[in-house]
């Protein structure tokens, strides 16, 4: 009896008092995703459109969030306003030039931690062949197993701002304006464990 107890002590002793938590990679959910961009229309109207994702994925450190990753690519073909003349417009090379530039990408370079499961994101966005850097406000929605795929899954929404001037989609300024509001919403899902 003694020999046991000794033993328990020993083994909890020598445990490590918390598991650190290893990264997780997870592949952003399409049907699950959605980023939408709004825009002023002469003061009068803030219509909304939405980008589809083909592919991305999403390195989560909830230990040190600062090893986090996101990479998403974006098919510009499937850009939707809800307005068919004006998605040929939006698709035309008046603006983004689906033609030429069929994509759109978002690379993180950094993520810094802002409490309470709020996440700075600033990384590297292509678009219209140019490259410029964007930062996007995104919090935590939940970490968990998925109730019916039974698999780890993850959820963010994110905010952000571009100019889309600074892309060369500088058509229709000012009556369609310069900056450009982006809400985003994802769901990814990890490997079965």
């Amino acid at each position: 009896m003694r020999t046991t107890v000794l033993l328990t002590l020993l083994t909890a002793a020598t445990a490590p008092a918390v598991a650190i938590a290893a990264p997780v990679t997870y592949q952003l959910d399409p049907t699950h995703t959605d980023v939408l961009f709004t825009w002023n229309h002469n003061g009068f109207s803030f219509p909304t459109g939405r980008a589809a994702i083909s592919s991305g994925t999403l390195v989560y450190d909830a230990a040190r969030p600062a090893a986090s990753q996101v990479q998403v690519e974006l098919p510009l073909a499937e850009l939707a306003t809800h307005v068919p003349k004006l998605d040929e417009i939006v698709k035309s090379d008046k603006l983004f030039d689906v033609a030429r530039f069929p994509q759109a990408a978002f690379r993180s370079t950094s993520v810094v931690s802002q409490g309470a499961g709020r996440l700075k994101i600033t990384g590297e966005l292509t678009l219209h062949g140019v490259t410029r850097p964007v930062v996007l406000d995104a919090t935590l929605n939940k970490v968990g197993e998925h109730p019916s795929r039974k698999v780890p899954t993850i959820g963010f929404n994110a905010t952000g701002v571009i100019r889309r001037s600074e892309f060369g989609l500088d058509a229709f300024l000012p009556n369609i304006a310069d900056e450009v509001q982006l809400r985003i919403t994802t769901e990814a899902q990890g490997a079965k464990e």
